[in-house]
C-alpha cells in the first residue's frame, strides 16, 4: 500500500508530530507499506526514509515559530502527491494542508488525520475562565462548519480517541472513526528508576534526597498551560516544602514560562527540551508524579509515557489526558485551575492517585496496526470522487 501524507506541521525540529510521523516510518517499513510524507521545507528535495522518505515542498516560514513552515502553492504539492502514485491521502491538519490533501485531482482514497482540536487548543485556553466551553464552541460556528466542508472530501476521519471521535460527530464531521494513538513499546518503564538520577534532580531543586520529585513535560506554548502546573505547584509546595518540581521541554512560550518559574520561587529547575528518549524515560520513572496542565490534547502522549513508567498523574478534566486519566493512577482536576491542581498534587503525593478503572493506553504498534487495517479496507473500495463538496 502507498500511503501519502500531506503534512503541513512536519519538521525535523518538530515535537509530537514529529514523534509521530517517525514512528509511522518505522510501522510502515514493518508492515511493508510505502508511506511519503509531504511537509514544507526550505528547499525542494526528496529525503529518503526507512519505510518512505520525506518529500521536501519550499515553503516559507511560520512567522510565529520559525520551526516549521507553511504551505502556499498547492501545485508543487500535487505534483508530489501524483509523483508518489499513492493508495490513499493523508490530510494531517485541518488548515492548508489539509484543504490541498482534499482538493487533489488524482484518485485514491483519502483520511483527514484529525491531530489538533483548534477550538480546545487556542479559544478554550484564551477565554478559559470567561465563557464555557459548550459557548466558545458555539462561538466558534464557522469553524466547525469549515472542518464539516473539509471533512467531506475525504473517506473518512481519523480521532486519536472514542470520546474525540464523539466530540466530532456531534458536530457533523464527516464518517469519524476511532484509532488511539499509543506510544513506543519497550521504551518507558517503571524498571528504569535510577536513584541517583533521583537525587541529582532533587538537588537541582534544591531539595534534600528524602524530598518528592515532580515532573512536567511538554513543548512551551500557551495550549500546555504551563503557567497553571508552575502555580499549582508553588502553592502545593507552601503547603510541603519537600517538593521539587523539573521542567521539561522549550518553545514559542519560553518567556512566559521563564517568569512564571520566577513567580513560583524555589523547587522549579527548568530543564530544557531533550531528543534523548532513554533519558526522557529514566526521568519519568525517577519521579513520584506527573503534573499536566493541556485539556486541549487529541490523546495526550505525555501523559501516556507516564503511564508506562509508573507514575500516578495529575491531568485536567477535559481532552485526551482526562481521557486517559482511567487507564493509570491519576487524579483530575479542574482544568485551567492552579488551586485544584496544588490540591490534586497533595492528594496523588498521599494516596498515589485513583486506581486505573480501564486498560493501559494501547501501544504504537496497535495503533499502526489498526490504522493501516482502516486504510487497507478504504483502498478494497474503489474510492468515488464525484461526492465531494
Amino acid at each position: 500500500m502507498r500511503i501519502v501524507d500531506v503534512s503541513g506541521f512536519y519538521s525535523d525540529s518538530g515535537g509530537g508530530v514529529k514523534s509521530y510521523v517517525l514512528q509511522k516510518f518505522e510501522a510502515a517499513r514493518r508492515h511493508g507499506h510505502d508511506l511519503t510524507v509531504i511537509a514544507p521545507g526550505r528547499e525542494d528535495r526528496v529525503e529518503e526514509r526507512p519505510g518512505g522518505r520525506v518529500a521536501w515542498v519550499k515553503s516559507p516560514a511560520m512567522p510565529f515559530d520559525a520551526n516549521y513552515r507553511v504551505f502556499l502553492n498547492a501545485a508543487p504539492v500535487w505534483r508530489a502527491m501524483d509523483e508518489a502514485a499513492p493508495d490513499i491521502v493523508e490530510g494531517s491538519s485541518p488548515w492548508r494542508g489539509g484543504w490541498i490533501a482534499g482538493h487533489w485531482p488524482g484518485r485514491a482514497a483519502r483520511a483527514l488525520v484529525f491531530h489538533q482540536d483548534f477550538v480546545a487548543g487556542y479559544p478554550m485556553t484564551a477565554l478559559d475562565g470567561l465563557m464555557s466551553p459548550a459557548a466558545i464552541d458555539r462561538l466558534f460556528t464557522p469553524w466547525w462548519a469549515w472542518l464539516r466542508r473539509l471533512s467531506g472530501r475525504f473517506d473518512v476521519t481519523v480521532a486519536g480517541g472514542e470520546w474525540l471521535a464523539t466530540r466530532l460527530e456531534g458536530f457533523g464531521v464527516r464518517n469519524p472513526v476511532a484509532v488511539p494513538f499509543g506510544i513506543e513499546a519497550g521504551v518507558f518503564s517503571p524498571g528504569l528508576r535510577d536513584e541517583d538520577l533521583r537525587r541529582e534532580l532533587l538537588a537541582q531543586s534544591g531539595v534534600g534526597p528524602d524530598g518528592r520529585l515532580l515532573l512536567a513535560v511538554g513543548r512551551f506554548h500557551p495550549e500546555k498551560r504551563q503557567g497553571v502546573i508552575l502555580d499549582g505547584f508553588a502553592r502545593a509546595r507552601a503547603v510541603r516544602p519537600d517538593l521539587g518540581l523539573v521542567v521539561i521541554g522549550d518553545g514559542v512560550a519560553r518567556a512566559a514560562v521563564e517568569r512564571a518559574a520566577a513567580r513560583a520561587g524555589s523547587g522549579v529547575v527548568l530543564a530544557g527540551a531533550t531528543a534523548d528518549r532513554g533519558a526522557l524515560a529514566r526521568r519519568y520513572a525517577s519521579a513520584d508524579a506527573l503534573v499536566h496542565g493541556s485539556a486541549a490534547e487529541t490523546y495526550g502522549l505525555v501523559v501516556a509515557e507516564a503511564m508506562a513508567s509508573g507514575l500516578p498523574v495529575v491531568v485536567p478534566d477535559r481532552g485526551g489526558a482526562a481521557d486517559l486519566a482511567p487507564r493509570g493512577r491519576s487524579k483530575v482536576y479542574a482544568t485551567g485551575n492552579a488551586g485544584a491542581c496544588a490540591a490534586a498534587i497533595l492528594a496523588v503525593l498521599d494516596d498515589g492517585g485513583d486506581e486505573p478503572s480501564l486498560p493501559p493506553p494501547t501501544s504504537a504498534e496497535a495503533h499502526f496496526e489498526a490504522l493501516f487495517g482502516l486504510y487497507e479496507r478504504l483502498c478494497a473500495r474503489a474510492p468515488v470522487r464525484d461526492d465531494r463538496v
